[in-house]
């Protein structure tokens, strides 16, 4: 990293990405400490929430804000600073600047300009949530947000149906129940953890099935960041036949109160087959 007195001796800066706590102080590393008090400028999704970061540690580094409705528009000026000689941290709210986060469009825009990127890595709540979630770790897939309205956010659920790893996202504290009850009508009651405000002091983790999520929490008021992870589907050696359709509606029929069409649905999720293929045997079962 050069020093502000070293910035006329070389052509180009650095773009550095910043790992920042998210949510105790504490886990900030001692390499990004270092390299925010030695740039030029500290750019931020919120100068705000940053100051309180850089305070904690007597950083006096210059603040500038970079955030999703500025940053296109924002990052040509900061290019511009570093092609001039100077070196520039970005960090987002929390946790690693473009995962889920602004940073992307500054980022494409240095490689653009043969910038060159120095990754300070730290804190990310997906891979916090993952690494003691219980659920394979070996494969995973990362989704970010799921879309906010209703009919996208059910589609793309639909298109995890046939994913075996393990399945990594964030969701929004209001729309956590809404999700919750998409997944369990189209995925089934599969394994799940959900973290809330992770390393915070009302940090909370469970553990469970979706149903027992939903039922737990369905009539709480839930704040903070959502971290979900959730077990893809199990892989099947083979088709299911007709004599495993029959088993499970045989099964659910004796140990459960489902209706005709719940029970069509479920077992129509849980074998990966169409509703028509169901009701059919349903309909010989009655017969």
């Amino acid at each position: 990293m050069f020093s502000r007195k070293e910035l006329s001796e070389q052509r180009k800066g650095r773009l550095y990405i910043v790992a920042t706590p998210i949510g105790n102080l504490e886990d900030i590393t001692l390499r990004a400490v270092k390299a925010l008090k030695q740039v030029s400028v500290i750019a931020a999704e919120d100068t705000r929430r940053t100051k309180k970061l850089l305070n904690a540690y007597d950083i006096n580094t210059p603040l500038t804000s970079l955030y999703e409705h500025n940053e296109l528009k924002k990052s040509g000026a900061l290019i511009a600073k570093i092609m001039e000689g100077y070196d520039i941290a970005y960090v987002s709210d929390a946790g690693t600047p473009g995962i889920s986060d602004p940073g992307y469009l500054l980022i494409q825009e240095a490689l653009a300009n043969s910038i060159s990127l120095v990754p300070i890595p730290g804190a990310c709540a997906a891979i916090a949530t993952l690494s003691i979630s219980g659920l394979p770790t070996d494969s995973f897939v990362f989704h970010g947000f799921l879309p906010a309205r209703s009919g996208k956010r059910r589609d793309f659920i639909r298109s995890m149906a046939n994913e075996t790893k393990t399945i990594v996202f964030y969701e929004s504290p209001k729309r956590l129940m809404a999700t919750l009850r998409d997944v369990m009508d189209i995925l089934g009651n599969r394994q799940i953890v959900v973290a809330r405000e992770l390393t915070k002091i009302y940090e909370e983790i469970i553990r469970s099935t979706v149903a027992e999520v939903i039922e737990a929490w369905q009539n709480r008021v839930v704040k903070g960041e959502i971290t979900i992870i959730m077990s893809g589907s199990k892989k099947v050696d083979r088709p299911p036949s007709e004599d495993d359709i029959r088993h499970l509606i045989a099964r659910y029929k004796q140990n459960s109160a489902l209706s005709e069409r719940d029970l069509i649905g479920k077992i129509s999720r849980e074998l990966g087959v169409s509703r028509k293929l169901v009701y059919s045997e349903v309909i010989k079962a009655k017969d």
